[in-house]
């Protein structure tokens, strides 16, 4: 059978091992051709084709719900469901999403992005289905990297205490997350998967109790209980923890065996009450040069399938913002031992894994752990470190509790590092830095800023570390900086809260922040060209706003304009003009940033267009609003 004949998962039943092979090779080749060339996440995927294959052959997915933790895995999941026509349209504009979506289609039966959520939502699903009195499978997948995070084990926490619920978990161990796993969780599962009793019990356990009398080439369901019970026997913690917690433990099995997987899952579906089945896979499955380098090739822009290398630009582009961060961050650790670096399970995506290579003394990784990494960084401020906590403006979302409670209140100098800040393209809804502005501004005892280039970056991680007062925080894009000169140190720090004027003129104030200062400067030369000249503003500073600077501005000149890459609703702008009606000053704004919508996936550059966000749009609006009519004069234009 064709992959591109298989339109629903129940298809798989029926098939013979060979032929589930042979959809499993047509899978990862399918795989391969689409993200070296449009590019997208290899290794997660090409590493559950046989797992997935084996679940949905023993599921009947017209009525039983299969849940995937963090979604990147899911590429098999959707070739398997209706998608093979257009999965060359990946992570594209108006494409197939690149994790998993609702909207997109029937068999993604929960949205997700971020980790560790899986579990939660199956159970949910599970008891929901018990109430209503129904009857179906819940299956939720999840990494061992996405079981680090804290709600993943809450949730097992949970299910453990309801005998009478069925749940299935699938536990996909390939010890990574997107850099090698850290904590006790992973060192434990590693015994267990690299255990040579282990390995030599799945190879022959099976064949010494078909020597025996009676019982011939097939084991009855008791035996294989007795099979599995024995190998728990010989190694003694296999399995212990997780049926201790009040689940049936299944494992660790092959994940790249067929016979072996579906034997397995059929056998778990008819256990009653949680299960836990525990298959040990291959991050990269397939592809040699993914399976030797399972970090560089999580992910990958398009590269070329028979070497593996890039496709080279065709001129060197400027050095993206992480990079910037980290070579600055790590020559300021150099010289101060107090500095420590924290990541939550992204090492190379933030750069920090410079700062692990030069000074591992002074880095620290807390795995799929949000929450922890930021109360972590609270202790290490209360005995005097400066610590670095550089985390996802998306994912810090996951740790808001901690910036209040843990932080802010006890004015702990921590210093947040956010990177992709703003439109991130690709990854969609789930990964879009939006909301970071707003959902900082309103904290006391936080300071919030966003550099205009990686020039300014530098000077602001300088002013960060030695920033004692309290918390304060840096958004900064994914991607490349703009192209102006950097220097190798003697940054000097940016006073706090002070923003700068660009150019001069009396016929419209821009103030710009982050990201949207040069695209000010653009539109500034857009409108001189129709005889309006413009003040452009650097704010720098969301909070404390350089109100000194702004407001009497915005008194003299009558029309403003603010810039920002993030969500209006409580954004910069919504700043700008709670800073005028605070002074009195009742002038015209016009903001510019996202409205309440969700930005899906597609190029940034696609997004900004798709909001009026492009510098000729944006000059053409404001001519509109403040400029065809003199008499037009609102307090705030939308």
């Amino acid at each position: 059978m064709h992959l591109s004949e298989i339109t629903h998962p129940n298809q798989l039943h029926g098939l013979s091992i060979r032929q589930l092979e042979d959809v499993a090779r047509q899978i990862r080749e399918k795989h391969l051709q689409t993200v070296a060339t449009s590019g997208g996440h290899l290794g997660p995927g090409l590493g559950v084709v046989e797992l997935t294959i084996a679940l949905y052959q023993t599921l009947d997915l017209d009525r039983d719900k299969v849940l995937w933790d963090v979604g990147h895995q899911a590429y098999p999941h959707k070739l398997l469901t209706g998608r093979y026509d257009k999965f060359d349209t990946l992570r594209q504009k108006n494409g197939v999403a690149g994790y998993l979506k609702r909207s997109e289609n029937k068999f993604d039966h929960f949205g997700a992005g971020h980790a560790s959520t899986s579990i939660s939502a199956a159970l949910g699903m599970a008891l929901a289905r018990d109430a209503r009195g129904e009857d179906f499978k819940c299956v939720a997948i999840i990494g061992d990297g996405a079981l680090t995070g804290g709600m993943a084990l809450e949730a097992i926490n949970h299910a453990g205490h309801l005998p009478n619920t069925n749940l299935m978990v699938v536990l996909n161990d390939n010890e990574m997350s997107i850099s090698p796993n850290v904590g006790a969780i992973s060192r434990y599962l590693n015994k267990v998967r690299l255990s040579d009793p282990v390995q030599f019990l799945s190879d022959n356990l099976e064949e010494q109790f078909k020597q025996l009398p009676f019982f011939g080439e097939s084991l009855t369901p008791e035996m294989e209980r007795v099979k599995e019970g024995m190998k728990r026997l010989t190694v003694p913690k296999v399995g212990a923890v997780i049926e201790e917690l009040g689940f049936k433990y299944f494992g660790p099995i092959d994940g790249h065996n067929l016979e072996e997987l579906i034997a397995t899952f059929k056998q778990a579906h008819k256990v009653s009450g949680p299960v836990l089945v525990h298959v040990a896979t291959v991050k990269g499955k397939g592809y040699a040069i993914a399976e030797k380098d399972q970090v560089g090739y999580h992910a990958q822009s398009p590269f070329n399938l028979a070497t593996g290398k890039g496709i080279p630009a065709t001129k060197p582009k400027p050095p993206k913002y992480c990079k910037v961060f980290a070579d600055t961050l790590t020559t300021l650790a150099e010289n101060d031992a107090k500095i420590v670096g924290i990541t939550a399970a992204m090492a190379t995506g933030t750069g920090l894994d410079k700062l692990q290579s030069k000074l591992p003394k002074q880095y620290v990784d807390v795995g799929i752990a949000e929450q922890h990494a930021v109360t972590l960084a609270a202790g290490m401020a209360c005995e005097g470190m400066k610590p670095v906590a550089a985390i996802y403006s998306t994912f810090l979302q996951r740790a808001y509790d901690q910036i209040i409670h843990d932080i802010c209140i006890q004015k702990l100098p921590v210093f947040f590092c956010l990177d992709r800040a703003g439109i991130v393209g690709a990854d969609g809804p789930t990964h879009q830095g939006m909301y970071d502005i707003a959902y900082l501004r309103c904290i006391p005892h936080i300071v919030v800023m966003a550099p205009k280039d990686e020039a300014e970056l530098q000077r602001m991680i300088v002013t960060g570390v030695n920033y004692q007062e309290g918390a304060i925080a840096v958004r900064y894009p994914r991607g490349n900086g703009v192209g102006v000169p950097l220097m190798d140190e003697g940054w000097e720090p940016i006073e706090i809260g002070k923003g700068e004027i660009l150019r001069r003129g009396d016929d419209l104030l821009l103030v710009g922040y982050g990201t949207q200062v040069y695209p000010a400067l653009q539109v500034a030369e857009i409108l001189s060209e129709h005889g309006i000249e413009a003040t452009v503003i650097n704010a720098r500073f969301v909070k404390p706003l350089d109100t000194d600077l702004i407001v009497p501005l915005a008194k003299s000149i009558g029309k403003v304009v603010t810039l920002e890459e993030g969500c209006l609703m409580g954004g910069f702008g919504s700043a700008v003009i709670e800073a005028l009606q605070e002074h009195h000053v009742l002038v015209p704004v016009k903001r510019f940033g996202v409205p309440d919508l969700l930005v899906d996936h597609a190029t940034p550059e696609q997004s900004k267009s798709s909001l009026g966000l492009s510098s000729p749009q944006m000059a053409e609006s404001i001519l509109k609003s403040f400029f065809d009519s003199k008499d037009q004069e609102p307090s705030v234009v939308s």
